[in-house]
């Protein structure tokens, strides 16, 4: 088996502009924010991104490499909406395709699958078909029944955040919820998981249930061992979401002043950078 183990910048040398990228985790929940954050150090541009996001779609938005969104939501938990996906789609500045969190997840089950669309009722009744002209209807072969036809979402990429991992690419979680991460990585050509810990494959099962172990080594192309690589986001039981952190981001984005501050204090370097701005913060009980 292949030593998958990688850093976050081998892994967006891999990426390319243009791509379409998948990013697990769920609103300001394990999100991949190392990878985020070394996207923001690239020149990579004129993204898609497909989430249920959180401030992994602020963050690529605010650096202006988003060119289009899918997505179920958007939202940081304890605070309602992104400061910086609201900006962005009351302005105009981004192409999206919002559809029901049903749907997403339909959609991404069937590209892992390989099958072109699933029938759902996901969606009947509500202004998503609308709002979509591109969906199409399908009727029950067997019957007269029509459903949404939800197509497959394909993703060039697929990157997410677990709690522990092989260097094969196996990967666990140790939270009360996978979210879709194993959907995200079987939709995707390249799929790179980021982890709080790289441990011997036997420790993954070490009084913890086989099924913890959401995603299989087949899907992953590299895995990077990344501490505290989902702050801000909650990445339960290592950490939980920072809030201090978090208010402190939705403040800085108020005005173009504070968030260049913010840019500086917290995203002008590394992600050595990044933890030792973040942990000064904390000491400073800010």
């Amino acid at each position: 088996m292949r030593d998958k183990r990688m850093t976050e910048d081998d892994v967006v040398g891999r990426l390319r502009s243009g791509m379409t990228i998948g990013i697990g985790g769920w609103g300001s929940r394990r999100k991949p924010m190392s990878l985020i954050r070394a996207i923001l150090r690239s020149d990579l541009k004129d993204l898609t991104i497909v989430t249920y996001g959180g401030p992994d779609v602020g963050l690529l938005c605010a650096a202006g490499k988003v060119r289009k969104l899918m997505y179920g939501f958007v939202s940081l938990d304890s605070i309602p909406l992104d400061p910086h996906f609201r900006a962005a789609r009351q302005n105009g500045q981004i192409e999206v395709a919002e559809v029901d969190e049903g749907m997403l997840q339909l959609g991404l089950y069937a590209a892992g699958v390989r099958m072109p669309f699933l029938p759902t009722r996901v969606g009947l009744g509500s202004l998503v078909v609308e709002t979509n002209p591109e969906l199409r209807m399908v009727k029950d072969p067997y019957g007269d029944e029509e459903f949404v036809a939800m197509p497959a979402i394909g993703l060039d990429v697929a990157l997410v955040h677990m709690n522990r991992a092989d260097r094969f690419g196996n990967a666990q979680f140790l939270g009360p919820d996978p979210y879709f991460d194993d959907l995200y990585c079987a939709a995707a050509e390249q799929a790179f998981v980021s982890c709080e810990q790289i441990v011997d494959t036997a420790d993954l099962l070490a009084n913890q249930h086989p099924v913890t172990v959401r995603i299989s080594r087949m899907y992953v192309t590299g895995v990077v061992e990344a501490p505290r690589g989902g702050h801000f986001t909650n990445c339960a039981p290592d950490y939980e979401r920072d809030e201090a952190f978090q208010r402190r981001y939705v403040q800085a984005a108020a005005d173009p002043a504070s968030w260049s501050a913010f840019v500086e204090e917290f995203l002008s370097g590394d992600e050595a950078h990044y933890q030792r701005a973040v942990t000064a913060m904390s000491e400073q009980g800010a």
